[in-house]
């Protein structure tokens, strides 16, 4: 529990300060709640371009606090309106904290998230680990973008923390970093509204359910395509008379090629193309003194935010303003071309691969409308003790509201948010028809908090909207109370002892609490995938070894083994690998745990 909190605080703090002193360098002079999606973005990147040299992983703990630290000094008697922003943000954090904290709480446990939903998470350690060795792997051999693993081994190296807890505490940092940049579009509500509105837009059911398999990746993806609408948003209101107005975006989009490679680009891409086109056909109609053209009144052209006819991006000023966010960007991506490059080939985007994953099928659209009766995404409606009506109707009941939502956007030329969900909606539609069920489900779960913003946002101050938050924001707690939590602590030593073990069926002894309390059968099983395996706990021990099986695993060191007849064949702590001597006879006893099998819980 210390770990994983002591990693939270790291986190949050290091994004806070960095981003806000980024922005400062900007222009920004006022408190921005954009800045926790700019200082993650901002340490993804510094992480991954300090993480391979000498010290594996020790100079980045050391550049983040030597970043963090000036940070704030450089803010120190530059920052305006810090209390008020403390005391808008503090609600907020402490309500997402609590309910990021839940599937902890239900489970009794701090330990690896998402075992028995999604076993993932076992690559990501093992890249973690090996990083943190400075040894490659699999991943890194890929192209696989390693930003948010590199914070993970700065803390490692920085604080002490284990990989286990430094990927939960990564986990539930990103948790917290999300509603507090959602906040940038509530800053004029009074404090219970844009409290449970921020909270509600950053952690909405699909988001919720993603944080609840462990995938960090999609969490921190999802915040970036939301900050990065929410940046395009402020460049057209705050800060229109900054030169570098539209670099924060760029940073935005830099921490999301560390995070999630080139795919990242492709939604960031869109909405910026579609936001462009849309500012450029508006600003035509907007004269520059703050009239209209072609009927549009003085207050409707007020009410666009251009604080009466600020430049747009496809002007002058905007064309130079946008240039140099561009230098920024290919600056920051620059390192990483190459492995993007080799990314591409990723099993991920073979539509003919394992397309599902750990899905049982396609996922239903409205699960992305925030009101879903499950605490399993993947189920379909009425699956479990809500009828399937109850689902629908709640579909249908938050689909009125986007739609209304949809109308007041338009209105008021809200531009960034709608340009966010034409492009979400045409990429989410490009899965579905030509990608995969696992690529098209996370195409719903980064739609998901700007399709929530979309719906709460016009309708704040009318009571449907209570109805709505109430719905929504409990689907969104059902997903965390639901969250498996699997080992406390990870050993790359079993997935190690594969190769040894390919030649014959193997039982592994473990642990009785592990495979009772901590999903230890299925991580077993994923970390010893491609074999005959099973598991048995540590009591079963004892006794003439069971027919069929030429080798035995126990996690701990015995100085005997655990049946009789057997004798020692390889030692990798904490576990120890003994074979049967002689014949094995009888017929395999043991299933064979293939990947497809073990990805999927079963």
């Amino acid at each position: 529990m210390i770990g994983t909190y002591a990693a939270v605080v790291a986190v949050c703090g290091a994004s806070l300060a960095i981003g806000q002193a980024a922005l400062a360098l900007c222009g920004v002079r006022r408190w921005s709640w954009l800045s926790p999606a700019v200082g993650l973005a901002l340490l993804c990147a510094v992480c991954w371009a300090t993480v391979r040299l000498p010290g594996d992983g020790a100079v980045s703990a050391v550049a983040v606090l030597v970043l963090a630290t000036a940070a704030a000094l450089y803010l120190r008697g530059r920052l305006e309106d810090g209390g008020e922003a403390l005391r808008s943000g503090l609600p907020v954090a402490l309500g997402a904290l609590l309910a990021a904290s839940i599937p902890f709480a239900v489970e009794g446990h701090f330990g690896i998230l998402g075992t028995g939903f999604n076993p993932d998470m076992s690559q990501h350690l093992l890249a973690t680990d090996r990083l943190a060795h400075g040894a490659g792997s699999q991943l890194l051999h890929q192209g696989y973008p390693l930003g948010p693993h590199s914070i993970v081994v700065a803390l490692n190296k920085g604080l002490g923390i284990g990989i286990v807890q430094g990927f939960d505490g990564l986990t539930v940092a990103a948790a917290i970093l999300a509603p507090l940049t959602a906040l940038a579009a509530f800053s004029d509500q009074p404090w219970r509204r844009r409290t449970a509105a921020a909270l509600l837009v950053g952690l909405p059911y699909l988001v919720a359910s993603y944080f609840a398999q462990g995938a960090f990746k999609e969490v921190i993806q999802a915040l970036f395509v939301l900050a990065f609408v929410l940046a395009l948003r402020e460049s057209t209101r705050t800060w229109s008379n900054l030169r570098l107005r539209y670099v924060p975006a760029a940073i935005i989009a830099i921490g999301s090629v560390y995070t999630y490679s080139f795919p990242g680009l492709i939604w960031l891409g869109a909405i910026a193309a579609i936001w462009a086109i849309a500012d450029w056909a508006w600003a035509e109609r907007v004269s520059p003194a703050g009239g209209a053209a072609g009927g549009t009144a003085p207050e409707e052209a007020l009410a666009t935010g251009r604080g009466g006819g600020s430049p747009a991006p496809t002007g002058p000023a905007g064309r130079r303003a946008m240039s140099l966010a561009v230098l920024v960007f290919a600056i920051g991506v620059l390192p990483e071309l190459s492995r993007m490059i080799d990314f591409h080939n990723f099993e991920t985007f073979d539509p003919n691969g394992p397309g599902l994953g750990n899905l049982f099928g396609q996922i239903s659209p409205f699960t992305a409308l925030g009101i879903w009766f499950s605490g399993d995404f993947r189920l379909a409606a009425g699956t479990g003790a809500v009828p399937a009506f109850a689902y629908f109707a709640g579909a249908a009941f938050a689909a009125l509201l986007l739609v209304y939502g949809l109308f007041v956007c338009w209105r008021r030329r809200e531009a960034p948010i709608l340009a966010g969900i034409l492009a979400v909606a045409l990429l989410y539609v490009a899965a579905r028809v030509g990608g995969t069920p696992y690529t098209s489900a996370k195409a719903l779960e980064i739609a998901a908090p700007l399709v929530t913003l979309t719906i709460v946002l016009p309708l704040l101050r009318r009571p449907v909207t209570l109805l709505y938050l109430l719905a929504a924001g409990a689907c969104s707690l059902l997903a965390f109370a639901n969250a498996p939590v699997g080992p406390t602590s990870y050993s790359s030593a079993l997935t190690g002892l594969r190769p040894l073990l390919a030649g014959g069926s193997t039982l592994v002894l473990a642990p009785d609490t592990l495979l009772a309390d901590e999903q230890g059968e299925r991580y077993i099983a994923w970390e010893l995938r491609g074999g005959r395996v099973c598991i048995e706990p540590e009591s079963a021990a004892g006794g003439k070894p069971p027919t069929g099986i030429r080798f035995f695993v126990t996690s701990s060191s015995p100085s005997r083994p655990p049946f009789r007849g057997l004798a020692l064949r390889h030692r990798a702590s904490p576990y120890t690998v003994w074979e049967r001597r002689g014949a094995v006879g009888g017929p395999n006893p043991c299933p064979l745990i293939a990947v497809r099998q073990a990805r999927s819980g079963g």
